[in-house]
């Protein structure tokens, strides 16, 4: 990867990040299909993220639902059913807010650092995976060894790796570093609430969420079918012919 940074570099001064491509505003109507398209992009991954907590429960903390299954307790069980999938849908909101957030400081980066935004940000993603084995390990005070959580930070980089990949073949290789930040990065940043909580359990039911809707927002930005404005030029040209044509009898 520091091999081909240089290389890197320079095709981001020809081919700037897809995500800073997204038309913000074209024609009235044009206007309204963007933004359904948004929506619709948004409200899938609510739900994806919802559904992908409630299912990491049934693993997670099956013992919730063997509570309520003898005897059976229907009222009880559809009750512990819509808190995991609550949960679920919250942290799915959470994702949603840090995939905006990203969307904002990739485009304040490629302005502030120019060509040097691909390096910042494997600074960044080199700190924050030291900081997902340092802080966490000295917060157990040692109880925990500390190989476990090299294998957190490794399946972390592991899974923003294969995302980035796949973004890269299905954009350009300048759409790689970006998509491995943001995996990384953010994910790791919207994970530290589930962090701080005694206990593994809902901090596995919160990174789960969190991977599926921005793996899911990373992979399909790209292919959203987004209406662009045609130039003005154009537009007057088409409507407008020249004064010296005129129509032949």
């Amino acid at each position: 990867m520091f091999d081909n940074l240089t290389k890197y570099t320079q095709a981001m001064k020809k081919n700037r990040s897809l995500h800073d491509k997204i038309p913000v505003v074209t024609s009235l109507g044009g206007e309204e299909l963007n933004t359904r398209i948004l929506v619709n992009f948004f409200w899938k991954a609510f739900w994806l993220g919802g559904l992908a907590g409630l299912i990491a429960s049934f693993f997670i903390r099956p013992e919730e639902y063997l509570t309520y299954m003898s005897p059976f307790d229907a009222m009880e069980l559809f009750g512990v059913f819509v808190f995991f999938l609550g949960l679920g849908l919250t942290f799915a909101a959470v994702s949603m807010t840090g995939f905006f957030a990203y969307l904002f400081v990739n485009r304040m980066g490629l302005n502030v650092f120019k060509g040097y935004w691909p390096t910042v940000q494997v600074g960044l993603i080199i700190f924050i995976l030291f900081d997902l084995v340092h802080f966490p390990y000295r917060a157990t005070d040692g109880e925990v060894a500390i190989y476990w959580f090299i294998l957190i930070a490794a399946a972390m980089l592991l899974i923003g790796w294969i995302v980035a990949k796949i973004k890269a073949k299905g954009t350009n290789s300048t759409a790689f570093i970006p998509a491995l930040f943001f995996m990384v990065v953010f994910t790791t940043v919207e994970w530290v609430p589930g962090l701080m909580v005694d206990g593994t359990d809902y901090a596995w039911l919160m990174v789960v969420p969190l991977l599926v809707c921005n793996t899911y927002q990373m992979l399909t930005l790209h292919r959203l079918p987004f209406v662009e404005k045609e130039p003005k030029k154009e537009q007057k040209s088409a409507s407008n012919p020249k004064k010296g044509q005129t129509k032949k009898a």
